[in-house]
């Protein structure tokens, strides 16, 4: 197992392979503010790019051998091929080479306290309510989060050794090579199938995690979830529970929306009723995420009465039903929502806060994500009124010639809903800019760079674009 000890020192110049990425740049930040030399490199240059160039790291834009330098230890993200030339140079060159997940997960082990937030959906949301909710001078926490957050002045924030929070994706079984003293797992659904064979295959990796955990772990655990539940029968440490519609040691009752989409609810805290709450964000997927990060919060000792408050102002991370801006009348929301359960998450708490048109733009994640949920996706659409599919965003894919997204288009129209493949953003801002009128809601909707497109419309409509008429 690789180990890396902030105090031992023993590597001096640390280089990155995929730099820019939201878990890469966080991580090198942390060992810039500890003394590293690091350099990285990226394919394109970015605010968070900038941001690291700004703190000393040297900076490489596009992929060559001679980046590593003489770097002693050099890490790379999953998003990189394994024909990649710098990888390739990085193992020739005699440096340690590790992945991103086994550094993380050795970086945990520098903090005395670590929470890992895992599950197929919502662990950026879920983190960065704890990161609201612990941001203070008494904890003052290291968090690297897996968005960007006001709060804490975006993606990381640098804390002292007591405390860690990070995300835990699944993918690659890369949360087997983390050891948190907090895990929370807020649901088990079937994704990354270019990686996992079965929703089986997954649910085992998740059930080894937590058999890694110890008698003197937590887990938080999601009842209402059949996958979460039956493994969270097995931990050998502390097992916290967060319920709707079963029975659990945190439980929202009485749940309901206000004109806005937020949820208003009873908490319940280990049996009791402990007060009634309302969020600042859309969606009853956020009460669930909500009781994850106050159980994970009362489990830590915070103070009820700050979680409480800290949980009701809080207000969102980008790109999680982030409102852009106004065109007019007409509301501009982007979300990263990439998978069936999250879109139709997503959509609902959209519907639940308009009975005027829902224009969702959707970007497709992947080519092996759309063949396999293809049927999936056609389906979780039924709460917008007029679907525009967009070219699927590759990430770290080559396409085949397989799935196209005009196939998704077509079940979609199949399905009864009314859809229509455009394959340029030109193309999607004028169909908006024609269709789309007062009070309707156009929603951005992918993990890709769909995002633009609603930038866009606010840009072309003009300078009261941000002003609600």
């Amino acid at each position: 197992m690789f180990e890396f000890d902030f105090d031992a020192k023993a590597y001096n110049k640390v280089h990155f392979i995929g730099i820019g990425g939201i878990s890469m740049s966080g991580m090198a930040e942390i060992l810039l503010s500890k003394g590293y030399q690091v350099s990285g490199t990226d394919n394109s240059d970015s605010h968070i790019v900038g941001h690291l160039r700004d703190l000393g790291a040297t900076i490489y834009i596009g992929h060559s051998p001679s980046n590593i330098g003489d770097a002693d230890l050099i890490i790379f993200t999953d998003a990189i091929a394994p024909d990649n030339i710098e990888l390739a140079a990085a193992r020739e060159s005699g440096a340690c080479v590790v992945d991103r997940a086994s550094f993380l997960g050795s970086l945990m082990r520098n903090y005395r306290n670590s929470i890992a937030v895992s599950g197929t959906h919502g662990k950026t949301t879920t983190t960065s309510m704890i990161a609201t909710i612990i941001n203070n001078p008494e904890m003052n926490p290291t968090i690297l989060l897996g968005g960007e957050l006001d709060s804490i002045g975006g993606n990381v924030k640098l804390g002292t050794n007591e405390f860690l929070l990070t995300e835990a994706c699944e993918y690659k079984a890369n949360i087997l090579k983390y050891r948190p003293s907090m895990a929370i797992i807020l649901n088990i659904d079937e994704d990354h199938l270019d990686f996992f064979k079965s929703i089986d295959h997954i649910t085992d990796t998740f059930r080894e995690f937590v058999d890694n955990l110890t008698e003197k772990d937590v887990l938080i655990a999601n009842n209402d979830d059949e996958h979460v539940r039956l493994l969270a029968g097995a931990c050998r440490g502390s097992v916290v529970t967060i319920g709707i519609d079963s029975d659990a040691d945190f439980m929202a009752k009485n749940i309901s929306f206000d004109s806005l989409g937020y949820p208003s609810f009873d908490l319940y805290a280990e049996g009791s009723f402990e007060r009634s709450l309302k969020l600042g964000v859309m969606g009853k997927h956020n009460v669930y995420n909500a009781l994850a990060a106050i159980a994970a919060s009362y489990s830590m000792g915070v103070d009820r009465d700050l979680i409480l408050e800290k949980i009701s102002s809080y207000g969102g991370v980008h790109r999680r039903l982030e409102l852009k801006g106004f065109m007019g009348n007409i509301r501009v929301i982007d979300d990263y929502a990439h998978h069936p359960t999250e879109i139709k998450a997503s959509l609902n708490a959209i519907r639940n806060s308009t009975n005027e048109n829902v224009f969702c733009i959707f970007q497709p994640h992947t080519f092996t994500r759309t063949k396999i949920l293809l049927d999936s996706f056609s389906e979780a659409f039924s709460d917008a009124d007029r679907v525009i599919i967009a070219d699927i965003y590759a990430a770290r894919e080559l396409d085949n010639g397989e799935v196209h997204s005009r196939d998704l288009a077509e079940l979609i129209r199949r399905r009864g809903y009314e859809a229509v493949y455009l394959g340029s953003f030109d193309e999607i801002e004028e169909y908006i800019l024609r269709e789309a009128s007062n009070h309707d809601t156009v929603i951005t909707m992918g993990a890709g760079n769909i995002y633009q497109v609603g930038t866009n419309l606010l840009n072309r409509f003009g300078a009261d674009s941000q002003k609600a008429i």
